[in-house]
């Protein structure tokens, strides 16, 4: 049996509009990141970009579950001693919420140069506008039921 090589002319990417609102954050996360990755279609190989784009709206209306709103921080450093500077979720989400979508579903994604070509393929959006009507996206209508 001989292992399959998708060529690039075989490569069709479709586009998608997914509604976060009332979507828990892993769960919507985890299953952006399948769809980025391509292994919803039968010519997955696990090293080339072979996924579809995803458009997410309403990114502000994410909910997480327990305590994670003031318990979770995102950490980033200046490169000099002492730093660091640490924002909670709570903080994340008033401020910029599409960075919350984008943090979670790039933990999910190949590090490398690979992971970061996949991930230029996320739009996440604020409120419920999106430029991207040219492309006519599906609707992808995920519930808490059909995430697994």
């Amino acid at each position: 049996m001989k292992t399959y090589f998708p060529k690039k002319e075989e490569i069709k990417r479709d586009w998608y509009l997914i509604d976060a609102s009332g979507l828990t954050l892993g769960r919507l996360a985890s299953r952006i990141a399948t769809i980025l990755r391509g292994k919803t279609k039968a010519i997955y190989t696990p090293h080339l970009d072979v996924g579809d784009y995803v458009v997410v709206i309403n990114a502000e209306k994410v909910k997480v579950t327990g305590k994670k709103l003031n318990n979770k921080y995102y950490a980033r450093h200046s490169g000099y001693p002492g730093g660091l500077k640490l924002t909670s979720l709570k903080t994340m989400l008033e401020k910029k919420p599409e960075d919350v979508i984008r943090c979670a579903v790039k933990g999910m994604l190949p590090k490398g140069s690979l992971g970061r070509k996949m991930l230029k393929k996320l739009k996440v959006y604020r409120g419920g506008e999106h430029p991207h009507m040219a492309q006519s996206p599906k609707i992808l209508n995920l519930t808490e039921v059909s995430l697994g």
